[in-house]
């Protein structure tokens, strides 16, 4: 019987581990407004890209503007009082020098030009915060990316805790892995994370940026993270997507699998050996490993420089003389 073969050699051989791995932005925020109101404009759409302090919402502002005026007007009339305690005091300074007046009624002014000072000083201080909280009524962009969706309208009452939209930087993303606790020995920084498309092809190559000091206590595995420096362009921010560790690479020998028979649970394959009656099919037990690709990793039962018969094997048993081609 002709059947075909190949020599077994050695070649590098990966033991790594698939993981669901989480897409985060390093520049990812959440955007809330620091004040209650009714939205009278939406200055932006889902999908666009804004800059750092660009306006996205305007809320209606004309309660907090009368409450700037209003302080403003009594900032007006502090003024005034003070311009004339300053007055009063330089006029009063020379009576008490040619003794026209007694020091005690000089100190009065004194003490009434420190009080309005001071009241002025006060409401300026009051003025410029609610001219501060007046900026708040028109929401910006706290730093620059994609505007997500935005799911108020103009006219909706929103308060602190309503969630305007969210802003993604992608140009500057990381994975985040779970590895479980048995794993958790053999991580350290640089080793290779591999991310895959759905059919298990290799997208990107990154190494471990980030291992985690503790344990998460609630699902007992250990976040590490990887910096996209080689980004897939279709990966975005909070996606899951399938990764794989490379913890080593180690030479072994790999079979196809089309070259194996299982028997009853365990693994045999055939190889072509010389006898004094010619080539004949010896059929051995293996153990395997992994599967990489289309082929199997040998962890025993076979060696370097084997022949191994990889085609035919259905016609021949073990001891059937063959023809190696």
């Amino acid at each position: 019987m002709s059947v075909g073969t190949i020599v077994l050699q050695n070649k590098p051989i990966e033991q790594a581990s698939d993981f669901i791995a989480t897409v985060r932005s390093l520049k990812s925020s959440t955007v809330q407004p620091d004040v209650e109101g009714v939205v009278t404009h939406i200055f932006v759409k889902s999908g666009d890209r804004v800059s750092t302090g660009a306006p996205v919402v305007q809320i209606k502002p004309d309660k907090q503007q009368a409450t700037v005026q209003s302080t403003q007007a009594n900032r007006a009339g502090l003024e005034a009082d003070v311009q004339y305690w300053r007055a009063q005091v330089k006029r009063l300074e020379a009576l008490v020098a040619a003794g026209a007046i007694s020091r005690q009624e000089f100190e009065q002014a004194q003490n009434q030009l420190r009080t309005s000072e001071a009241r002025l000083e006060a409401l300026n201080a009051q003025v410029h915060e609610q001219q501060v909280e007046l900026q708040y009524y028109r929401v910006s962009a706290p730093q620059a990316g994609i505007v997500g969706d935005i799911p108020i309208r103009e006219g909706d009452r929103i308060t602190k805790s309503t969630v305007i939209t969210t802003i993604d930087d992608n140009d500057t993303l990381e994975v985040y892995v779970q590895i479980p606790l048995d794993r958790a020995p053999d991580l350290r920084i640089g080793l290779p994370v591999q991310l895959l498309d759905a059919a298990g092809k290799v997208m990107a190559t990154n190494p471990i940026t980030f291992v985690a000091p503790r344990v998460d206590d609630a699902t007992q595995t250990v976040l590490v993270k990887s910096a996209l420096r080689d980004r897939p362009p279709a990966v975005r921010t909070q996606q899951f997507v399938r990764s794989r560790i490379i913890w080593r690479s180690a030479p072994g020998l790999t079979i196809p699998i089309t070259a194996v028979v299982r028997i009853n649970g365990k693994y045999f394959c055939f190889v072509a050996e010389s006898s004094a009656q010619g080539t004949v099919a010896r059929q051995r037990p293996i153990d395997v490993g992994d599967l990489m690709g289309n082929d199997y990793v040998v962890k025993s039962g076979l060696a370097p420089g084997d022949r191994l018969i990889v085609s035919g094997i259905q016609k021949i048993g073990d001891g059937a003389p063959v023809k190696p081609e």
